[in-house]
């Protein structure tokens, strides 16, 4: 099964199994769990996904869709007249915000290997769009993402210094990026 084929039960089940994963964590999130969520038997799961891998790449689709909307959106707020260390300043908040908000679905669609030909085409370049247009340049663009993505992956793993003024950190690291 393919992962853009979309059905009503079948977003149900994605629905509730981003729900479980956000709410209880990834350890949760089995096929068993997740039946039990729908109060249907864990066979018929299978009709509309073929396997936990299938419904993790579902859930990596949810979270990158939901990533550029919010980059998207903190762009697409700014005044007309803005600067270029405004917007990357505006997109680092918005993809912290979005991180730190859905921390489970921020790590499995982050963390590991993105399996990019199961993903709908195009995608991943939709979700990254914003930040390439900020930089002006794909390289530049990676550069500002893989600092994002350190800095929010810290901050959840709880590895800065208690007291550790956090805004400021990301401030001198978006202006080191202009």
């Amino acid at each position: 099964m393919s992962v853009d084929v979309r059905s009503a039960r079948r977003d149900e089940i994605v629905a509730a199994a981003r729900q479980l994963l956000e709410s209880e964590g990834p350890e949760h999130l089995t096929m068993r769990a997740l039946a039990e969520r729908l109060e249907i038997r864990a066979p018929s799961l299978y009709k509309h996904v073929a396997d936990k891998d299938e419904l993790e790449t579902l859930l990596i689709a949810e979270a990158l869709r939901g990533m550029g909307e919010a980059l998207r959106s903190a762009v697409d707020t700014l005044p007309t007249r803005r600067s270029r260390g405004r917007m990357l300043a505006a997109l680092a908040q918005a993809y912290r915000g979005w991180g730190l908000a859905h921390p489970h679905l921020y790590r499995l669609a982050t963390v590991g290997e993105l399996p990019r030909d199961q993903l709908p085409e195009g995608l991943e370049a939709w979700t990254a769009e914003p930040l390439v247009r900020v930089m002006g340049d794909p390289d530049a663009a990676r550069a500002a993402w893989a600092f994002a993505h350190g800095m929010t992956i810290l901050e959840l793993d709880g590895r800065f210094p208690p007291g550790a003024d956090l805004d400021a950190a990301w401030a001198v690291g978006t202006s080191a990026l202009i």
